[in-house]
């Protein structure tokens, strides 16, 4: 369905291109192979890097389809986005951007196992056990989108690969073209999706993330049955079907089907969105369920997973973060920087306790208070009482960012001001002194990290410390008794290792 764009602000790049910045030429790094799919905007093709011999997806969208300003922004949206969602195992992991005069390249990790809607076609439908299987990875993505401010617009089958082409392949949602940012109450107008997908309330002009619900509730509906839910010879018969028609659950194959099945797709397919059931109600609904009881708890949301494992973390590594998102690019950071807006409700620039605790309430946290101010201590680090623009970007920088090399030469190089190979007593206390930190016990702090015990850290020592899991090291004992977190699970799954990224 085309896209019908709502006004736009104005944009800070050069007119005809996407990047903010000039990059080296594709080609200088990868060998271009065999053509694998045809987007609306892109054509996807396999390529290699020289280097490793490595194979990745090159999606390359010609410039001369970019019309005006708002299809480029849309494309360098969709770039950030994709960096924004870098760290989920189910979304595929965008390796690179390069621009030249005719084209934008985005390379991606290959899926070589196809798309789920080629499946499904293959199949004829899935056992309810794999459907749930399949409908909890596809609602897991919608849920991490909702809590990172990401709307995604265009769920369904074809925006899903396999990584493999076995039975045991993991599921990727790709294609985040039609995805936007979006804060809490914000209610979109613009006519986005594909006809079976789309939700009522988009065709009515009035909506918000709950559209992505619907659409997952029509691949349910199809993964089990088969066929779509509204069906029509036309366009517009379609739409009058999502309008006003009624779900069929009495056709082969419904009557073999659960009813805990057909009642979580009632649920999803709800035409009034307030009363359309949550993407974290779906993955607790007994159906979903692996044990087939729903969890106690809600799962954390992405940002507050991030905040709680920073605050766990040694005073150096929350410094060496600041160092490394004040390096990254603007496109790496475009999603947090949506975020910080999205809480920062009065636009002052600061995040106050207030403002976390209403941003935190709203992507489903239960924290008390205590736990919130616990939170917001960890991650102001130059004690100011709230947590400005680069305090939020290192609390919630996903760790892979962290992991790179180059960001951990260039975090070590800011520390070792003399250059000398070693981060000595004195320069950590210049380095505290710059982040505003005070009562700061030096010589304890170098002695966590310190292992040949010399009374310096060198760079073996500092990156051990920057990838060790956090509560190995320098967890102070307020926060071992104030915090009782799990800090491995990301929305109900396992972040993926840096080996992964």
């Amino acid at each position: 369905m085309k896209k019908h764009h709502p006004s736009s602000s104005s944009s800070t790049k050069p007119a005809h291109t996407v990047l903010p910045y000039q990059t080296s030429r594709l080609r200088d790094h990868y060998h271009i192979g065999k053509k694998l799919g045809q987007g609306q905007f892109g054509t996807t093709y396999l390529c290699i890097n020289k280097a490793t011999s490595k194979q990745y997806a090159c999606k390359s969208i010609p410039k001369r389809k970019l019309l005006c300003k708002e299809d480029y922004e849309d494309v360098w949206r969709e770039i950030q986005i994709m960096h924004h969602l870098s760290e989920h195992p189910h979304v595929v992991q965008i390796k690179g951007t390069y621009e030249d005069s005719m084209f934008v390249h985005l390379v991606m990790e290959l899926c070589a196992g196809g798309e789920l809607f080629d499946r499904i076609v293959a199949k004829g439908h899935y056992s309810e056990k794999e459907a749930a299987k399949l409908i909890k990875t596809i609602v897991g993505v919608v849920e991490a989108c909702h809590s990172l401010g990401v709307m995604h617009r265009d769920l369904k089958p074809e925006n899903f690969l396999f990584d493999t082409p076995g039975d045991d392949a993991k599921l990727r949602a790709t294609d985040f073209g039609l995805s936007v940012f979006y804060k809490p109450g914000q209610y979109f107008s613009d006519v986005v999706g594909s006809p079976y997908y789309v939700a009522p309330e988009v065709l009515l002009k009035l909506y918000g993330p709950e559209v992505d619900v619907w659409s997952a509730g029509v691949i349910l509906y199809i993964l089990l049955s088969g066929v779509p839910p509204f069906w029509a010879e036309t366009e517009s018969g379609i739409f009058r079907q999502i309008l006003k028609g009624k779900i069929d659950f009495e056709s082969e194959p419904w009557p073999n089907i659960s009813e805990n099945a057909k009642d979580l797709i009632r649920k999803m397919l709800e035409r009034d969105p307030r009363r359309r059931i949550s993407a974290h109600e779906v993955l607790c609904n007994p159906w979903i369920v692996d044990d087939r009881v729903a969890p106690d708890k809600p799962l954390d949301s992405a940002v507050l997973t991030r905040l709680k494992k920073f605050s766990a973390m040694h005073k150096l590594k929350k410094m060496a973060l600041r160092v490394i998102a004040e390096r990254l690019s603007e496109e790496e950071i475009g999603g947090l920087k949506e975020l910080f807006k999205m809480i920062d409700t009065d636009n002052s620039g600061t995040i106050t306790f207030e403002e976390l605790k209403v941003g935190l309430k709203r992507v489903g946290s239960e924290l008390t208070e205590c736990e919130i101010k616990d939170l917001m201590e960890a991650a102001d680090i130059d004690n100011s009482g709230t947590i400005d623009y680069g305090e939020f970007l290192a609390a919630t920088l996903h760790l892979n960012k962290m992991e790179r090399e180059e960001n951990l030469v260039a975090a070590f190089a800011y520390f070792d001001k003399d250059g000398s190979g070693y981060i000595t007593v004195d320069e950590l206390q210049q380095a505290c002194k710059d982040f505003g930190l005070d009562d700061v016990q030096l010589d304890e702090m170098v002695k966590e990290i310190d292992q040949d015990n010399d009374g310096r850290i060198d760079y073996a020592e500092f990156t051990t410390m920057m990838r060790k899991e956090d509560e190995e090291i320098g967890r102070s004992r307020t926060m071992r008794s104030n915090l009782n977190f799990n800090l491995a699970d990301a929305l109900g799954v396992n972040e993926p290792t840096p080996s992964a990224n």
